[in-house]
């Protein structure tokens, strides 16, 4: 093993390390005066106040899109019980209007003379064997109001059992009036722009 050894002249640049000394008294440190501490302290109570300023418009901007979204959660759960409720009310409104309607031919069954008397008027010019479909126990009505209001009454009177009682049905040979409970019942909920079937 071979020792090198570097130059002298090599090893001009280097500085000798002494350790400081301890007692010697350090550099003066300037403390601060009494309106630099106020200062200091205004300072931060501003960056402080900036900093919270800040975080709490963050916060309350994040509470408030929470809370826009919530009111819509809450108003569509309104606008889906409204309608809900609406539909509850329909049904209950129908189903009442149904049964009264059944009641009412049961207490009174002279009803059946109106419905008669509104398809021979909506019928075109009578001219060939007017036929009269109802319950039997509505056609012994009919036929003594035929006999009584329209005195050259071509109508002709057929029973049908068949047919529920307060209904009927028209028929000529150039037209048919369906008039049973069913589908005048089926055209009133129509208009309301609903479905119910008469029977449930």
């Amino acid at each position: 093993m071979s020792s090198k050894s570097i130059p002298k002249e090599q090893l001009s640049a280097y500085q000798r390390w002494e350790l400081s000394v301890f007692d010697q008294p350090g550099a003066g440190v300037k403390l601060p005066t009494a309106d630099e501490i106020q200062r200091i302290q205004q300072q931060a109570y501003q960056e402080g106040f900036a900093a919270g300023m800040k975080d709490g418009r963050a916060e309350g901007h994040s509470i408030a899109q929470q809370m826009q979204t919530l009111m819509a959660e809450l108003n569509q759960s309104m606008q889906q019980f409204e309608i809900s409720m609406a539909q509850e009310i329909m049904d209950l409104a129908l189903d009442i209007a149904r049964q009264m309607v059944r009641s009412a031919l049961a207490v009174n069954p002279e009803l059946v003379l109106a419905v008669v008397r509104e398809a021979i008027e909506s019928l075109p010019q009578i001219n060939q064997n007017p036929t009269l479909i109802l319950h039997p126990e509505d056609a012994l009505l009919v036929r003594d109001m035929l006999a009584h209001e329209y005195q050259e009454s071509v109508w002709r009177v057929m029973d049908d059992p068949h047919m529920e009682r307060g209904g009927c049905r028209v028929e000529t040979g150039a037209a048919e009036i369906n008039a049973n409970m069913e589908s005048r019942w089926q055209r009133i909920v129509t208009a309301l722009g609903y479905d119910a079937p008469w029977r449930k």
